[in-house]
């Protein structure tokens, strides 16, 4: 094993608070939906992209999309759902051009299937936009090298996991997650910061996300 590097700056793990707040904004058609989803606060499309992955954090990794849902199951545009659900979310590396790709998306299916602007939701079926507020705290824990990192990592709750890779990247509009970035400016192993990055952490569970991270710190620890 060689000797580990001694950061620059230290990692300073946070982690979050989460509170769900209604908006009073609704959609009643698939016009609508379009038109607020442009002019909603960021924190609106982050709730409704990112809700599974916050509150069922052991289930199935694969986030369902709330804007797919009203679609398919209230207004009975299947079609548009697929589109809508097929998004990949991992491509976008701000808010901003996620939800001009959800808006677009169902804007050229209206174009192209007028028939669809007439169709309404029942008074107790619209789309109610809820904004997702986050409060980050210090948790107290600081890494120096990789192995005091790879140590905390074992410790922190998921809700810190949560913060440093999602968050931090979509929601604060960093190139990547925090532990790449810190690895790689910090550390200066681009090597491991890329392998970081690699992976898709919207087909993994939080759990299996800590895991992953784990076993390719250490994995790189041993070398």
């Amino acid at each position: 094993m060689s000797e580990l590097i001694r950061a620059k700056e230290p990692f300073r793990f946070c982690t979050r608070l989460h509170l769900s707040e209604l908006t009073g904004l609704r959609a009643t058609t698939l016009v609508q939906l379009a038109s607020l989803i442009k002019e909603v606060s960021g924190s609106c499309i982050y709730h409704h992209t990112h809700r599974f992955l916050q509150q069922h954090q052991y289930l199935s990794p694969e986030p369902p999309n709330d804007f797919a849902y009203w679609v398919t199951d209230i207004l009975g545009e299947d079609e548009l759902g697929e589109k809508l659900a097929s998004i990949d979310t991992v491509q976008y590396s701000t808010i901003r051009k996620l939800r001009d790709k959800i808006a677009s998306t169902i804007e050229d299916y209206l174009n192209n299937n007028p028939l669809a602007k007439v169709k309404f939701a029942r008074s107790d079926e619209e789309f109610y936009f809820i904004k997702s507020i986050s409060f980050i705290l210090p948790t107290g824990y600081i890494a120096y090298d990789l192995k005091e990192f790879s140590e905390i990592l074992k410790k922190v709750t998921i809700d810190s996991i949560y913060f440093h890779i999602f968050e931090a990247r979509l929601r604060l509009e960093k190139p990547t997650n925090d532990f790449a970035l810190w690895i790689e400016r910090s550390l200066g192993d681009k090597g491991l910061a890329d392998e970081l990055c690699c992976f898709d952490p919207y087909t993994r569970t939080l759990e299996d996300l800590r895991n992953t991270i784990i076993q390719v710190v250490e994995r790189r620890i041993s070398v």
